[in-house]
C-alpha cells in the first residue's frame, strides 16, 4: 500500500533537506492553526524554511505528491488567509531574515521575505530612509506578508501601499521553479509587470522569497492636527475637500462617535459633541509646514467643524496616534464579536458610505465602529456584537451584505489593505465581473497547475 502524501512529503524531505526544521507534532502544528483572524486550520506538517533553494525544493515536492500549501510570515493578517483550512503544509518564512543589500545611492534595500517591516525600518533609519508601507502590525509582520496582502497603512494616502513601493521580487512559481521579475530600476518598459501582479495575490500564485524595494527619504520634519465635527457626515464631507486641495497630507484618519469614545476611555480629552474627528499628518521640509497646516486647515472648514487644532509638539502628536492604533484591540471592550471590513471607496463618495453604514447599523440594531484611512476613502467599518445570539448573528450577516453592496454601487470594493482570504472570499462574484474572474482563475492555473498554493483562498470556485 502506498504511503498517505502528507507522509511520503516528510519522508522526502527529510532525506533531501535533513536540516530542515520540520513538525508534524500536535503541539507545533496547533501553533501555525491561526491567524489574527481568529480562524483556525490546523496543518498537517509545518516547515520552517531557511533558504530560497529550500523553498524551491519544498514547493517542487509538494507540487508532485499534491500537497496543499500555505506560505506564511507571521500570520498577522485578518481575513484567514495564512491558516490551512484543508491541512497540507504550512511553509513559514519566518527565519528567512536577512537584509541582503541597501543601496542609498538607488534607493532600494533587498530583503529576503521573512524580514519584519519595523526591523527594516529601523536599520534604514541610520540611511535617513525608510520603506513607506506603515501597517499597524508593522512591529511584527513580514515584508512577504505585506507584499502578498498589499498591505498599506495610514500614509499609504501619500507614500502608496506595498505595491507602490516595489521594484522587484525574486520567487518560487506551484512547480517549485524559482523566477525573478522587476529591477532595481526607477523605470521599466520589459514585457508583463509580473512583480506587481504577485503583490496583492496572497500566496495563491506563488511564494514570495526576496523582494527589491523602494525607499523613501524620511521627511525632515511632520506637523499634526486634530479636526473635530459634529457628525459623521460633515467629518467625511472635510475629506473629501482636504483631498479635493493641492497639498496631501501624509496621513489623514477618521474616527467615529463610537471610536471616540473608546479613545476618550483613555485618556484623551475630546470636547462635548464631538461626533467625528479627523486626524491629520503633514510632513517635508520644517519651513513649508505652517503653510501646510493653513491649507489644511481652510479645507476643513465647514460646516460641523467643532474645533480645529494643530499638535504642539510631537509628545502630543504621538499621543493622538496611539490612541489611533489602540482603537481595533480596544473594539472587545464593547462586544465580543468583531467583523472587521476594510472596504474602500472613491474619496467623493466617502460621505455617501458612512452616512449609509451608519444606517445600516441602527437599523439592524448592533453597535458599528467606523475609522480608517479616510483620505484613501479606505474605512475600516466594525461590526461589534454577541455571535453567541443568533439573532444578533444573522442581523451582523445581513447588515455586512448591506455593507459590501453599498460599496459596490458606489464604485468600490471589498477591500483596500487586508485582502480577501477566506473571509471575504465568496463576496467575490459580486465584485468582479464573470471574465475577470475567470481571468484571474486562469492565471492561478499558469502558476499553479495544481493548485496547491493556498488553496480556497481568494477566488470562489467556478460555477460548473
Amino acid at each position: 500500500m502506498s504511503q498517505p502524501p502528507i507522509n511520503a512529503l516528510a519522508q522526502r524531505l527529510r532525506h533531501e533537506l535533513p536540516t530542515l526544521a520540520l513538525f508534524d507534532d500536535a503541539a507545533n502544528r496547533e501553533v501555525y492553526a491561526y491567524d489574527n483572524s481568529k480562524r483556525r486550520g490546523v496543518p498537517d506538517l509545518v516547515a520552517l524554511a531557511e533558504s530560497h533553494a529550500e523553498v524551491e525544493i519544498i514547493v517542487r515536492h509538494c507540487h508532485e505528491l499534491a500537497v496543499p500549501l500555505i506560505a506564511r510570515g507571521r500570520g498577522s493578517n485578518t481575513t484567514g488567509a495564512s491558516i490551512a483550512a484543508s491541512g497540507g503544509l504550512v511553509l513559514s518564512l519566518e527565519r528567512m531574515q536577512r537584509i541582503l543589500h541597501i543601496v542609498p545611492g538607488d534607493r532600494y534595500a533587498q530583503v529576503e521575505a521573512g524580514v519584519l517591516n519595523g526591523d527594516l525600518n529601523q536599520t534604514l533609519q541610520q540611511h535617513g530612509l525608510c520603506w513607506a508601507p506603515d501597517p499597524t502590525s508593522a512591529p511584527y509582520s513580514s515584508i512577504g506578508g505585506n507584499l502578498a496582502c498589499n498591505a498599506g497603512g495610514p500614509r499609504t494616502v501619500k507614500y502608496g501601499a506595498a505595491r507602490d513601493n516595489l521594484l522587484a521580487l525574486r520567487g518560487v512559481d506551484g512547480r517549485g521553479r524559482g523566477f525573478r521579475c522587476g529591477a532595481a530600476v526607477s523605470k521599466l518598459s520589459t514585457g508583463f509587470d509580473l512583480a506587481r501582479l504577485l503583490v496583492g495575490s496572497e500566496g495563491t500564485l506563488a511564494v514570495i522569497t526576496e523582494a527589491t524595494l523602494l525607499l523613501t527619504p524620511l521627511a525632515e520634519a511632520k506637523r499634526g492636527m486634530r479636526a473635530l465635527f459634529d457628525s459623521v457626515e460633515s467629518a467625511a464631507s472635510a475629506v473629501a475637500r482636504i483631498m479635493a486641495q493641492p497639498v496631501r497630507p501624509c496621513a489623514l484618519e477618521f474616527m467615529d462617535s463610537a471610536a471616540l469614545g473608546l479613545v476618550r476611555s483613555r485618556g484623551v480629552d475630546l470636547p462635548v459633541g464631538a461626533a467625528a474627528l479627523l486626524l491629520i499628518e503633514v510632513d517635508g521640509r520644517a519651513v513649508e509646514l505652517a503653510d501646510q497646516c493653513q491649507a489644511i486647515q481652510k479645507a476643513a472648514d465647514g460646516a460641523g467643524l467643532i474645533e480645529f487644532q494643530i499638535a504642539s509638539d510631537d509628545t502630543a502628536l504621538a499621543g493622538l496616534w496611539a490612541a489611533r492604533r489602540a482603537l481595533s484591540p480596544a473594539l472587545r471592550e464593547l462586544a465580543p464579536t468583531k467583523v472587521n471590513e476594510d472596504v474602500v471607496v472613491p474619496v467623493s463618495r466617502l460621505p455617501d458610505l458612512v452616512r449609509s453604514v451608519v444606517d445600516f447599523g441602527r437599523q439592524a440594531g448592533i453597535t458599528v465602529v467606523c475609522f480608517g484611512h479616510a483620505g484613501n476613502g479606505n474605512l475600516h467599518v466594525n461590526l461589534m456584537f454577541d455571535g453567541a445570539d443568533p439573532r444578533q448573528a444573522e442581523a451582523a450577516e445581513h447588515c455586512l451584505n448591506q455593507v459590501f453592496d453599498r460599496v459596490i454601487e458606489l464604485g468600490g470594493m471589498l477591500s483596500g489593505e487586508h485582502g480577501i482570504g477566506l473571509a471575504k472570499r465568496d463576496f467575490m462574484q459580486r465584485a468582479l465581473d464573470p471574465v475577470t474572474l475567470d481571468l484571474m482563475r486562469r492565471i492561478k492555473a499558469e502558476f499553479d497547475p495544481k493548485g496547491i498554493l493556498n488553496p480556497g483562498k481568494l477566488l470562489p470556485p467556478a460555477i460548473a
